[in-house]
């Protein structure tokens, strides 16, 4: 089924979003529960910190030019598919993260000081995505196509 180029943006901006959304979710969560269960803990202050600066760095240096060079990729295609907002790469290596994360996560259980491991990097992939999520309004993603007269 072949659908516009506007739509294949728009889902690459939606899973990005819900990607950065569901791990923000997940790490504020885990944060949370280590801090519950060591209250006297500079965890969360050192996570949060570390989440800010690292993801800050990813979002700049790695995710920016991923975005746009996805989206450069998506404006060339030449008979767009709905399966074609991401390279079948990126669906694998998602599956792999999810898969780790959840493990990661379930193992974290037992150590306050894991858990807000795991914590960092669920929130330093959070901050990484929305971070760069600028970069699908920059290169106005969403806009639709401008009708020459």
């Amino acid at each position: 089924m072949e659908v516009s180029r506007r739509t294949l943006k728009i889902l690459a901006a939606v899973v990005w979003y819900a990607g950065g959304a569901a791990l923000m979710r997940k790490g504020v969560s885990l944060l949370l529960e280590s801090r519950r269960q060591d209250p006297e803990s500079d965890c969360l202050f050192v996570a949060i910190g570390a989440a800010l600066l690292l993801g800050g760095l990813k979002a700049r240096f790695l995710f920016n030019r991923s975005c746009r060079r996805n989206l450069a990729r998506i404006a060339a295609l030449e008979h767009p598919r709905i399966w074609q907002f991401f390279r079948p790469g990126f669906f694998v290596a998602l599956a792999v993260m999810i898969a780790t994360g959840a493990l990661l996560s379930r193992l974290a259980h037992a150590d306050p000081r894991y858990i807000c491991f795991v914590a960092a990097v669920d929130l330093t992939i959070a901050v990484a995505l929305l971070g760069s999520s600028w970069v699908f309004w920059r290169e106005r993603a969403f806009a639709a196509p401008s009708r020459a007269g």
